[in-house]
């Protein structure tokens, strides 16, 4: 009886673990701006204020395309084609504050952001995207009264 209820509550315990994990996409907030770290006059790729990243770019003649950065190896952001051509996608959460490397996956080949400034990482040129940090303005550079010395 002892082992049957403290299975039972265990199960229960688990489920409802794996329920709170679970992701909701409806909390995305549309606060998306163009990362710091565009190509100049670029629109994509965006990030917002909870670190969620959106990527879009055009293909009109490819089949699928994946962005791979970070998020724990978790296989890339896959973006979804639109009728007009453009593949649209936003990250499944919310990435690290800081500098990020990722590539775009177009059809089976590797290609760098159009839309992104390109950096030498990890053995190889790669696009960046910046999640600005929460307490930014408070390391930014301030006009402050310096006082007098005598």
């Amino acid at each position: 009886m002892n082992l049957k209820f403290l299975t039972i509550a265990l199960m229960s315990t688990l489920i409802c673990r794996i329920c709170q994990a679970q992701k909701n996409a409806e909390g995305v907030i549309e606060d998306f701006k163009p990362s710091p770290l565009n190509q100049p006059f670029q629109e994509f790729p965006q990030v917002n204020s909870q670190g969620y990243a959106r990527f879009r770019i055009k293909a009109p003649q490819s089949d699928s395309i994946r962005v791979s950065l970070g998020l724990g190896g978790q296989g890339g952001t896959r973006l979804t084609k639109g009728s007009d051509g453009f593949f649209t996608g936003t990250t499944s959460g919310p990435m690290d504050e800081g500098f990020h490397y990722y590539h775009v996956t177009i059809d089976g080949g590797t290609f760098n952001d159009p839309g992104a400034l390109n950096f030498y990482g990890s053995t190889r040129w790669e696009s960046g995207i910046e999640i600005p940090a929460h307490d930014a303005a408070f390391y930014a550079l301030k006009d402050v009264p310096h006082g007098h010395v005598e």
